[in-house]
């Protein structure tokens, strides 16, 4: 039958490193572009739909990730992961998406980041206090000690509420006035916040040689995070879609028409992470990760949250079956 979570069963059988772990396996055996394509999106009037669709190389549950959003009065979302048996092809399970694309996204940042960033604990700066700024900094906090933690958001209130709610992530999380005080003394940059009029939040005159910056605001050719001297200065681009990253996203669409190549730069994380090609190859170096989501993120989590759903013997049965027919 088949298995169906909410996602408040989601969230309550949610863990870091089992997730972070699934994520590397997944991307270490993603070495066949077929088995991940890009993501299709339909667009309409006041609609859109987007779906990520994969089949790991590892044999773990393939499955497809749908995205719907309605731009009436309101803003609304909803996100659907649904997971297939590749051997008998029944549908293993249904999962309400909403969390685990932020936790897919902050749990790849966490497994890139330690990959890339230089060795030891991490003083890590976040431009933006949100779900996914949230989501960041505690996955961080399952691969590495942090040192300290500045964050940088518009509303004092929000910045000094995710102070307070973060500090058992590191030995100190502290509010800052703007964003280049966060990211002064930071090892690791985490840019987790659009401005309201895209123009980036983050300038790459801020960094210092050595800095690692994750970049995952900024997931179509409107959208903008970094500016162009940000993306210039990266010795290392590493992306979890190159393709997608390249010439759908709003941050390297504008860094191409500088007159910024990364060609030579640009590396995807299944390569990095599987070890087919380098990282971060030196302490000075500046390392840029761009992140727009992929169905390896979204099936690994969801998988692991299935199974330690049935553990706990948690959800609920569809109360049909979508019966596999022969052809």
């Amino acid at each position: 039958m088949t298995l169906v979570l909410d996602d408040a069963a989601v969230r309550s059988v949610f863990e870091w490193r089992s997730a972070i772990d699934a994520l590397q396996a997944a991307y270490a055996a993603a070495d066949d572009e077929g088995r991940f394509p890009p993501r299709v999106l339909a667009r309409g009037e006041s609609a859109m739909l987007r779906t990520l669709s994969g089949v790991p190389g590892n044999g773990a549950l393939m499955g497809t990730k749908t995205i719907v959003g309605s731009f009436g009065e309101r803003r609304m979302f909803s996100y659907l992961v649904a997971l297939f048996d590749p051997a008998t092809a029944e549908l293993a399970a249904l999962l309400d998406g909403n969390s685990i694309t932020g936790f897919r996204t902050a749990a790849t940042s966490a497994l890139a980041t330690d990959l890339l960033a230089r060795p030891g604990d991490l003083d890590v700066a976040v431009i933006g206090s949100g779900f996914e700024a949230r989501k960041h900094v505690e996955a961080l906090a399952a691969v590495r000690r942090l040192a300290s933690v500045r964050v940088f958001s518009p509303r004092e209130a929000s910045r000094n509420r995710f102070a307070t709610d973060l500090s058992h992530t590191a030995a100190s999380v502290e509010p800052s006035g703007s964003a280049e005080a966060a990211v002064a003394a930071a090892s690791v940059v985490i840019c987790a916040a659009r401005s309201y009029d895209e123009t980036p939040t983050f300038r790459g005159s801020w960094l210092q040689p050595g800095s690692t910056v994750v970049s995952i605001g900024s997931t179509l050719r409107e959208q903008r995070e970094v500016d162009p001297e940000a993306i210039e200065r990266a010795d290392v681009v590493v992306a979890d879609m190159v393709e997608e990253v390249l010439h759908d996203t709003g941050d390297l669409v504008a860094a191409k028409a500088a007159g910024i190549d990364i060609s030579g730069r640009i590396r995807s994380l299944a390569n990095v992470v599987a070890g087919r090609q380098d990282g971060r190859t030196g302490p000075e170096q500046i390392v840029l990760y761009k992140s727009v989501g992929s169905a390896v993120q979204d099936l690994a989590v969801a998988a692991v949250c299935v199974e330690a759903a049935k553990k706990a013997g948690l959800g609920a049965q569809l109360p049909i079956h979508i019966q596999p027919v022969e052809k």
